[in-house]
């Protein structure tokens, strides 16, 4: 992979905004129970990073949240204003259920495999995010997965390969990174536009960094393509 020199542009770049923490609680409005740890809060203490996530952050949905490959979800904060003007609300940092709101991290400039080094730890970009029906109920927007999916600003997961503690004003840069791997932006637009795509899928398996689930969606894909 290509090492990023250091640089000031590079590092006043990308910055951590906040880091947002929360416990799974019942989403309000519901006539049956929606528990979501989607409801963050900003953090003004350093916290433990591990390879499983922060302490004191936990997931509802274990089966589609969380785990080693979906440690650390991250959110570019130059996407809200456009996402404020859309639902006419204003929004705090974590509006989107993200552990990382961040500055320099937008889906055309992250890669898959980026590795960043943050405070004390180093983590690794591992797939998009798959916009969830509850960022919908947490506004009550139904439409904002939509917009999410079809824009691809999604933002992204880290996995963590060296746990260490982090904070609000720890030391935020990428790198490595490899450009001929896919940006979020791209791998995006196959995962969800490109169905058809197979030129598309077989180049995003070919990245060694890709999250085991988005492999096992891509493979099942391309297996029903044969098949047909």
């Amino acid at each position: 992979m290509t090492p990023i020199p250091d640089s000031i542009t590079e590092e006043e770049s990308t910055k951590v905004l906040a880091i947002n923490i929360g416990q799974p609680k019942p989403l309000p409005g519901q006539k049956n129970e929606v528990l979501s740890g989607i409801v963050k809060h900003p953090v003004s203490a350093p916290v433990f990073l591990s390879f499983t996530g922060m302490t004191g952050d936990a997931q509802a949905d274990l089966v589609h949240h969380g785990g080693p490959d979906k440690a650390v979800c991250v959110y570019d904060h130059s996407r809200y204003a456009a996402i404020e003007h859309l639902m006419d609300r204003t929004l705090e940092w974590g509006a989107f259920g993200e552990n990382l709101t961040v500055t320099g991290c937008t889906e055309e400039e992250v890669r898959i495999g980026d590795v960043f080094e943050f405070g004390n730890a180093q983590v690794q970009v591992s797939q998009p995010r798959q916009p969830c029906f509850k960022l919908g109920i947490r506004y009550d927007y139904k439409q904002l997965p939509v917009y999410f999916q079809e824009s691809g600003h999604t933002g992204f997961y880290f996995r963590v390969l060296q746990e260490g503690e982090v904070g609000p004003a720890s030391r935020f840069r990428r790198v490595r990174t490899d450009t001929s791997y896919m940006t979020i932006l791209e791998a995006n637009r196959i995962m969800h536009q490109g169905k058809q795509d197979v030129e598309g899928m077989q180049a995003l398996l070919s990245i060694p960094m890709l999250s085991d689930s988005w492999k096992q969606t891509l493979l099942k894909r391309l297996n029903k393509l044969e098949r047909n």
